[in-house]
């Protein structure tokens, strides 16, 4: 019974799995994308991510477990010296899977698997750009307003109101409101 058990066999033998997924591995590490079918790359992040995660400590024990994945020495390079300084501050999900249609000849589900942090086509949308705030167009208007002081007079930053600092006699005289009120009850 296969109770809990949830890798894909991909139809192979172990050892001819084992195999498939070490040389997707290393063409993953060396190019850095790479298109093949939906399964497999499914069961290559599973196989690739715990490596990438094991290449952030550059020690001489995970050299040697990374290399019993590969038994090969140009990949475990390229992983420890190029790939593990760029994806060092990265918690995990090193990998993404974009999917690109069915194969004309047999019709399986293709996708293109790549390193997360070699998409400079991505990461240039990514970068945020400038925040723009949104204002109100009363604020916009009263900040394109500022009242200009005439030289007799200081402006008060926190109000921007005006303050007289002269005598009140150049000030005009309006009428009183008794006044006025008569002036409109003639009309």
């Amino acid at each position: 019974m296969r109770h809990g058990k949830k890798f894909n066999h991909l139809s192979r033998p172990a050892a001819h799995r084992k195999a498939l997924l070490a040389n997707l591995a290393k063409s993953l590490i060396m190019y850095k994308r790479i298109n093949t079918t939906l399964a497999k790359a499914k069961a290559l992040r599973r196989f690739v991510e715990p490596i990438l995660t094991k290449a952030k400590s550059d020690t001489t024990h995970a050299r040697r477990v990374v290399f019993s994945y590969f038994q090969d020495k140009v990949p475990v390079k390229e992983l420890f010296d190029n790939i593990a300084s760029k994806v060092a501050d990265r918690p995990g999900g090193y990998t993404r899977i974009i999917r690109l249609g069915n194969r004309l000849s047999d019709n399986a589900e293709m996708c293109m698997i790549e390193l997360v942090d070699y998409n400079e086509l991505l990461q240039k949308r990514v970068k945020p750009e400038q925040s723009k705030t949104r204002r109100s167009k009363a604020k916009v208007a009263a900040a394109k307003e500022v009242p200009q002081a005439l030289p007799h007079e200081k402006v008060d930053p926190v109000f921007t109101s005006r303050v007289n600092t002269q005598d009140d006699e150049h000030k005009e005289t309006l009428p009183p409101v008794e006044e006025a009120t008569q002036l409109e009850a003639k009309d």
